[in-house]
């Protein structure tokens, strides 16, 4: 039994626990992962107040750290279930159940797939969905980037410090990221856009050799030697074990008002996780802010 219980360690997970420890309420956080969710693999982070250029391993650390500094407990267990008891809830994972007054649901989401033949197989034998984990080992390669967002366009500006070749394709006819950052990599020699394309087919046994591109107006199939193939095509929630208790919209993103509060009384959403228009580090925290906050307003 504690007071509260957030599922997840990401950032607005994380901020959740600093502000409900420092009103003097028991806290533990669930985990499936690890601590920090999806900035982690960001290279820098140039866009969070206070800090000009710091990398998202070492701002997810310092979170952490100040969480578990102010005597929060993580524990590194999956959420599947949770169960309204009324007055408090139940929180079931893979090992344990346990109960608290309150339950913060801070997972996160996690990258969409393309849904395409040989896209497990291939997984880390030149296939990624995180280039600043893996971009390293392509060097003078020749590498792909899908995907039109602010992730494909870092992802891609990242790569071409290493990368002989860098394929950005992109199934509309203009990329959408910040401009600033479009503009760098616009400049880039090593960089090529491939617009109104889509990849349609991954080919390789033991590793990638080939993918096959369309472009959706001319409907032209191409094949192109490819060394690596880095997936940016957005992301999606984890919230599937939930949806018996907390009403979600059709993309399974968790339905909530700016109070962070879900349809069921003592069980809040913070973060990347739930409807919401925005979905950036400082939406995520400050989610994390006014969830902990109205959960210890509710309690107390």
């Amino acid at each position: 039994m504690t007071d509260i219980i957030i599922i997840g360690a990401g950032p607005a997970g994380l901020t959740a626990a600093i502000y409900a420890r420092r009103a003097g309420k028991e806290v533990i956080i669930l985990e499936g992962l690890a601590y920090g969710g999806m900035i982690v693999n960001a290279k820098d982070v140039e866009n969070y107040p206070g800090f000009k250029n710091i990398s998202g391993f070492d701002l997810a650390t310092n979170l952490y750290n100040q969480v578990i500094d102010l005597g929060a407990k993580v524990i590194y267990e999956k959420a599947f279930k949770i169960e309204d008891l009324g007055k408090t809830k139940k929180v079931i994972t893979n090992d344990y159940e346990y109960e608290a007054k309150a339950v913060i649901i801070a997972t996160g989401v996690q990258n969409r797939k393309l849904g395409l033949k040989n896209e497990d197989k291939l997984l880390g034998k030149g296939l990624s969905y995180c280039a600043t984990c893996d971009g390293a080992f392509y060097k003078n390669k020749i590498v792909s980037v899908i995907g039109g967002g602010n992730t494909a366009v870092a992802d891609a500006l990242f790569l071409s410090e290493y990368c002989k070749k860098v394929y950005v394709i992109y199934r509309k006819d203009k990329v959408r990221g910040d401009k600033i950052v479009v503009n760098k990599l616009e400049k880039k020699d090593n960089v090529e856009f491939i617009y109104n394309t889509v990849v349609t087919e991954i080919i390789g046994n033991e590793k990638l050799e080939k993918i096959e591109i369309l472009n959706n107006k001319t409907d032209k199939r191409e094949l192109i030697d490819m060394d690596g193939l880095f997936v940016a095509i957005g992301q999606e929630p984890s919230n599937n074990n939930f949806s018996n208790l907390i009403k979600m919209d059709d993309k399974g993103y968790i339905i909530a008002d700016e109070s962070c509060h879900t349809n069921i009384k003592g069980i809040y959403v913070a973060g990347d996780t739930r409807v919401k228009e925005v979905r950036q580090l400082t939406t995520a925290t400050s989610d994390g802010t006014i969830a902990a906050l109205n959960a210890i307003k509710e309690m107390d």
